[in-house]
């Protein structure tokens, strides 16, 4: 996820469960160049781990480039991202662009496997479009080649983000007699209900969460407690959220300087405290300000207006 799940986001899902965890996508173009963004982002930290750093592209050669420059930073995995809908990166045939060229695909792959020691793990689609759904013949062929898990995104990349993510297909690459890689299920886990319903339906190793962390970390403890002890845990506090808000916020003004992590951090007010009841004014005073302590002092106001009144809480986003 580009501008989000980076080591400040990163941190609030490690502190709150998450087993596993990625950089946002790096481009393997960038890197060639020495674009200071894609080198920011190949940033890890050891309380990260196990992490792995994804990478996207189209052509050979920087993607072999990226593939030595992401084993100096010592990733737990290397993980290309062909699953990316967006239309900048799908025209240079990256991300999900590549589902057009299974042939291309593989021969990237296979490249990239040659140029690391490091496991290399694969993001993709189903396929294209509805009429071109191939993911089960894309997850046998990437297994060939040497990719060691594969996670799938259970849309097309016409689908975008819309729809019903069609998990049916992920239970026909896991029932594969051939397919022995790990196969971890992604689109649509927001709740750890639905989190225990797809994984034992459709036979998934594993979750990706993704849009249903941003602003939320604590999704995964919920869903862990849930498939580890069957227990529904209370949401969390406004005090929780607010401190974890407040830590982001430190973390990312350390990790990006204050001004731009200040800037960068306006995206995240409204997912910490969505449903809140009149929690509009308080987040236009949070995006409006370019002063740490004044955005310090408003997350007490809201942490003292909240407390001990959880019938302001509502489902209704902001």
């Amino acid at each position: 996820m580009e501008d989000v799940s980076d080591p400040p986001f990163r941190a609030q899902c490690k502190k709150f469960g998450a087993d596993m965890m990625y950089t946002e996508f790096i481009s393997t173009e960038g890197l060639m160049r020495g674009a200071n963004k894609s080198i920011q982002k190949l940033d890890i930290y050891d309380y990260e781990r196990p992490i792995g750093i994804q990478i996207f592209g189209g052509e050979l050669e920087p993607m072999i480039y990226s593939a030595q420059v992401v084993e100096a930073h010592q990733p737990n995995l290397l993980d290309i991202n062909y699953g990316c809908p967006v239309k900048k990166v799908v025209c240079k045939d990256a991300g999900a662009g590549i589902l057009k060229n299974i042939p291309k695909m593989m021969q990237l792959t296979s490249a990239v496997i040659k140029a690391t020691t490091l496991p290399v793990t694969v993001k993709t689609r189903l396929g294209w479009d509805e009429s071109t759904i191939n993911i089960v013949e894309v997850a046998e062929r990437l297994q060939d080649i040497g990719v060691q898990a594969l996670t799938i995104h259970a849309r097309t990349r016409v689908q975008m983000y819309k729809g019903e993510a069609d998990w049916s297909w992920i239970a026909k690459v896991k029932d594969n007699p051939r397919l022995t890689i790990p196969v971890f299920g992604n689109g649509d886990i927001d709740s750890p209900q639905k989190a225990k319903r797809y994984k034992e339906t459709f036979g998934a190793d594993g979750l990706m969460i993704g849009r249903a962390a941003i602003g939320y970390p604590w999704v995964f403890r919920e869903i862990k407690a849930y498939l580890d002890r069957g227990e529904i845990i209370p949401p969390p506090d406004i005090h929780e959220r607010a401190t974890a808000c407040r830590e982001h916020l430190t973390h990312s003004m350390e990790w990006k300087g204050e001004s731009l992590g200040i800037v960068e951090m306006r995206r995240h007010y409204a997912h910490y405290f969505r449903g809140y009841e009149g929690i509009k004014e308080f987040r236009m005073r949070l995006v409006n300000t370019m002063d740490y302590r004044e955005l310090m002092n408003i997350l007490e106001e809201v942490e003292s207006h909240y407390h001990g009144k959880e019938d302001l809480f509502a489902d209704t986003a902001i």
